[in-house]
């Protein structure tokens, strides 16, 4: 069965990539979720204005690949105790948060969640919300697959925003 989940950490351009290469992953599409704007551009997201946060919309087929599988990949992919930002961008539309299609999806983000919280991985609390899925805005077209279509800009970027050293000191031990 094709289900739809959806994650905001930080930049999209650095949560297309890690969900991409699975089977049972149909679709990752880069956008905007959660705001008060209608049809917002990346311009407007990125003012802060509209109240959007970026997120990836992720198709998958539950029968293959599981939500909670899901859930691992993005907890391993944010810094989930920063409110304010992730890495090196700051501000409301780079924070964290997923969204939930179903009951169940919220069942299991919140099981999720409250294991990482109890797991001692991390010094501080928790932050990442867990919020009803709202209307899904899909991202510009050159945002979509950027890792691809902008490859050297992209892996400096991830270079300089810190991301793969946190990963590395919480999650390759």
């Amino acid at each position: 069965m094709i289900e739809k989940a959806a994650f905001a950490g930080g930049c999209f351009w650095c949560m297309v990539k890690p969900f991409v290469e699975w089977d049972g992953i149909h679709k990752v599409t880069s956008g905007y979720m959660g705001g008060h704007l209608d049809n917002p551009t990346y311009e407007d997201v990125k003012k802060g204005t509209s109240g959007h946060l970026e997120v990836v919309e992720i198709e998958f087929d539950s029968a293959i690949f599981s939500y909670e599988k899901l859930l691992d990949i993005y907890w391993m992919q944010i810094d989930p105790t920063d409110a304010y930002g992730q890495f090196h961008d700051r501000g409301e539309s780079y924070t964290t948060a997923i969204f939930t299609y179903s009951d169940e999806q919220k069942r299991i983000a919140e099981a999720s969640k409250e294991q990482l919280a109890q797991s001692g991985r991390f010094d501080k609390p928790i932050v990442t919300v867990i919020r009803d899925a709202e209307t899904f805005y899909p991202a510009e077209d050159y945002h979509q697959d950027y890792y691809k279509k902008e490859e050297t800009h992209y892996k400096e970027d991830r270079q300089k925003s810190g991301r793969d050293e946190f990963i590395a000191q919480h999650w390759e031990k």
